[in-house]
């Protein structure tokens, strides 16, 4: 998705905000994710590269509000991921309670099932659905393997 970089920065150039270097990381970092991040994650990684706290959420805002990326409040954090080119535009996420992680769920019949619910209310209610935030709660199977060999050697 590199390559999306470029649409990225024209986006900011067409509403006359400076392509900086550190914006660039941070569009860059955003990118390569595997999960979403919190401003403080993307500011640890970073910070050797000379990109304060600062600029990393006041980047976050700008790339917010211009609808390049989605803020995902949850228990007092904002997680932040790619919201146009991602592939992605409607998506339920699992956030583990334990280790804190939050993972999309990419699933075509789950996501389906999204949409219909999306659909749904729009006829049901004459609303005009654009976006949603969907987080599911839990232990994702990392966790949930972790505590179960716990469990399982206690009960041993």
């Amino acid at each position: 998705m590199k390559e999306n970089l470029i649409q990225y920065q024209n986006i900011l150039s067409s509403h006359g905000i400076k392509n900086t270097r550190q914006k660039k990381l941070i569009l860059l970092e955003l990118i390569d994710a595997t999960s979403h991040l919190t401003a403080e994650e993307l500011y640890q990684k970073l910070k050797e590269e000379k990109v304060g706290l600062a600029t990393v959420y006041r980047s976050l805002k700008v790339f917010t509000n211009l609808g390049i990326v989605k803020e995902i409040p949850m228990d007092g954090l904002n997680y932040y991921e790619l919201r146009i080119f991602s592939k992605k535009p409607l998506h339920i996420h699992f956030k583990c309670t334990n280790c804190n992680v939050m993972i999309d769920i990419d699933d075509s019949d789950i996501n389906l099932d999204y949409i219909k619910l999306n659909q749904k209310v729009e006829m049901k209610r004459g609303f005009a659905v654009k976006d949603s935030n969907i987080v599911l709660l839990g232990l994702c199977k990392k966790c949930k393997e972790k505590l179960e060999s716990k469990k399982m050697l206690e009960n041993n």
